[in-house]
């Protein structure tokens, strides 16, 4: 029944919170370990991350991966985390080394970069009993030599050509899970989703753009949003 009743509970502190586009929703979600995921966080900040109502997080950034970031996402978090683990500066053994440091963390999957060897790929799949998430950016990627390496989950992140790549890939793969990147906008979320995206990630708003809407509130002397 698309009306049914869904029960809410909030606290009065904890009911300011960022909450993903409901266009997410929409999407079938990625069933991982018994847990269903549709939305997931991009962000390594656990303030964000702890303040958000997203289903998991995806913990990658434009840094050589470190175990010590990884522990403090997945500390803060309540949710799965995705962690990325390098395959474009950092590559070979380390990837897997971080592979598997990910997985004794509690990681729910790993996540690698397009440069990627297909190698790295195999080896990582033949050690890792997580689901290993590639990253697609151009519809150059050769999808079946990934998935034929051991690719789990496809992360697709092809900026606003992203749903064309999507319906590519679903020609051939109709039935790979897709994790991909939904855009700014409700309409570009249902967009990546009718093109064949299982899983959205969304990009919150920075701490300090946050808090930019606060300071504005006190300034003038109005109480907290």
């Amino acid at each position: 029944m698309s009306d049914q009743f869904i029960p809410e509970i909030q606290g009065e502190l904890r009911k300011f919170m960022l909450t993903v586009p409901t266009a997410i929703y929409k999407c079938s979600g990625i069933i991982i370990f018994g847990k269903r995921i549709k939305s997931i966080l991009f962000s390594t900040d656990p303030s964000i991350i702890r303040n958000a109502n997203a289903d998991a997080v995806i913990a990658v950034y434009p840094f050589t991966p470190q175990p010590i970031i990884t522990q403090s996402v997945m500390t803060a978090a309540d949710v799965p985390v995705f962690v990325g683990i390098g395959g474009g500066l950092t590559q070979g053994i380390r990837v897997i080394d971080l592979g598997l440091h990910a997985e004794f963390q509690g990681a729910i999957g790993v996540v690698v970069n397009a440069p990627t060897k297909n190698s790295v790929i195999k080896q990582l799949n033949e050690d890792l009993d997580i689901p290993i998430v590639v990253t697609v950016v151009s519809e150059e990627d050769n999808i079946a030599a990934r998935l034929a390496a051991g690719a789990d989950i496809l992360n697709v992140s092809a900026a606003s050509k992203t749903p064309a790549l999507i319906q590519k890939i679903r020609q051939e793969f109709p039935r790979v899970p897709i994790i991909a990147t939904g855009g700014p906008t409700e309409d570009s979320i249902r967009a990546t989703i009718e093109a064949g995206a299982n899983a959205i990630t969304w990009t919150p708003p920075s701490s300090g753009e946050v808090f930019k809407g606060i300071m504005d509130a006190y300034r003038k002397h109005e109480p907290h949003p």
